[in-house]
């Protein structure tokens, strides 16, 4: 491993609040640590929905490419201008020189990979590592109507083609891994280490936790006057499925739920529609179940809910709360199906509690079952139940504290940022020291020209609409 300082650049589309800007940023401290010159550039970072490390200084964010073309157009084409306001971001920088004066070593890639085109043509000495969270193919969930299949395929084209432009992939998990060589064979079975598909896991602040979770005081009870509390932390999107965790807690019985709380917390973004209807679907959903319910966007709010609440939606939590509500938390539910990494339960053990997710995606890799919590199908509301009954009124103190014990041990040991330090570290030097991916093919030269023109044709419908309105 080396130990020269080099200069790493990163773009992230939206440094906002959710697992992948969680990783980018812990990624970006991992290699700060090692003595790199850390960059972040991204096109929007709201200082009011944001992670601590992206407006306090702590690293060097820079927002640009956001003046030309808007994230979305009437809350559709999502795809198309997150790929324009990338472009526009690289070139915009490559264009001022400030992208020559911060004199890059490596690129770091995330989420959206049409940059590294670009990135390959103009600055191509230099490397360019793509973490892939999973296929954004893969995330789109409509294509029932024919013209939705036609506009998807050559954005669909164009991520294998990019993907394959970065010098060195890397993965959040083994799940992720699988899916990746699934959908684009050509990357598997690379003979040289440079070039193969790498795994490394996101990791979880493990220097600072919440103290005294394990080692003393109740296990509950710290919030809402001994109120036992399950948690469920996820955005407000439909495929985090957090309709099973009502269902689940609706399950038992009406004198098991006296004196315990269901709270719901998560990321809330105001500008995306999914996230206010979900949320809404939600507290219809606890209304039909005749469970009362309340929602809050801040500590002071959350802390004074009515006692007979039962189920609480907390909106855009920070740091502070979350890290309350980790603490006081008796069970922590993890409701996604097919997560490609997931990393609130990290956090979960982390602070001792116990863990209850979906048996498929990530989890399979984190939750040790029995251990350090339970795996159980998405498919069987029942199942879910049966365990929130067990911990809330089966389990001893003392097994849910030696679970907590074995939670927190196995974090520590294979998910610190630590290990993500020198992972992280350890791959880019392998990439800078080999020879580069090959991309550009004859066949990818007609597959560009067929993503070009479609490309064109539909930007400029779009933009002639636009016209017609502001004209009308």
């Amino acid at each position: 491993m080396s130990n020269v300082p080099r200069s790493i650049i990163f773009f992230h589309p939206d440094l906002g609040i959710g697992g992948a800007e969680r990783l980018i940023l812990d990624a970006a401290l991992a290699l700060k640590s090692k003595g790199h010159k850390i960059t972040i550039f991204t096109s929007h970072c709201d200082p009011n929905h944001c992670f601590d490390e992206a407006r306090n200084g702590t690293l060097d964010v820079r927002i640009r490419g956001n003046t030309i073309f808007p994230p979305t157009l009437f809350g559709r084409f999502k795809i198309l201008f997150s790929i324009l306001r990338q472009l526009h971001l690289l070139i915009s920088i490559t264009i001022s020189g400030e992208l020559a004066r911060l004199k890059p070593d490596v690129f770091f890639i995330d989420q959206l990979a049409a940059g590294t085109l670009f990135l390959r043509w103009r600055w191509s000495e230099i490397r360019i590592l793509f973490y892939c969270h999973f296929p954004d193919l893969l995330l789109v969930q409509d294509r029932s109507r024919w013209w939705k299949w036609i506009w998807r395929l050559p954005f669909d084209e164009l991520e294998g083609w990019a993907t394959k432009g970065a010098d060195k992939i890397i993965v959040n998990s083994d799940f992720t891994k699988g899916v990746v060589e699934e959908i684009w064979p050509a990357l598997v079975g690379k003979k040289h280490r440079a070039q193969s598909i790498g795994v490394i896991y996101p990791c979880v602040n493990t220097k600072e936790t919440t103290t005294g979770k394990v080692e003393d005081k109740k296990l509950n009870g710290d919030l809402w006057n001994d109120k036992k509390m399950i948690l469920s932390i996820n955005r407000f999107e439909r495929k985090k499925n957090i309709g099973l965790a009502i269902k689940a807690f609706h399950g038992l019985k009406s004198h098991d739920r006296q004196g315990v709380r269901l709270v719901l917390a998560g990321g809330y973004d105001p500008r995306v529609e999914e996230n206010v209807s979900y949320y809404g679907e939600l507290v219809k959903l606890t209304e039909s179940l005749g469970l009362r319910s309340a929602t809050t966007k801040n500590v002071v709010t959350a802390l004074n809910v009515p006692d007979d609440i039962e189920v609480l939606f907390l909106l855009s939590v920070p740091a502070q709360l979350k890290a309350m509500l980790l603490s006081a938390a008796c069970l922590l539910v993890y409701t996604p199906t097919n997560e490609h990494f997931g990393i609130v339960p990290l956090e979960a053990m982390l602070a001792g509690v116990p863990v209850l997710a979906a048996d498929s995606g990530g989890p399979l890799e984190t939750v040790l079952e029995g251990q350090t919590g339970w795996l159980r199908t998405a498919e069987d509301v029942g199942q879910w139940t049966e365990v929130m009954q067990r911990v809330l009124h089966s389990m001893s103190e003392e097994k849910l504290r030696t679970m907590g014990i074995a939670g927190k041990r196995w974090v520590k040991s294979e998910f610190s940022e630590t290990k993500l330090a020198d992972r992280l570290d350890e791959e880019i030097t392998w990439m800078v020291d080999s020879p580069r991916r090959r991309v550009l093919e004859n066949a990818n030269l007609l597959l560009g020209l067929g993503i070009a023109v479609p490309f064109i044709a539909a930007l400029y419908v779009i933009w002639s609409k636009v016209i017609d309105i502001l004209r009308s």
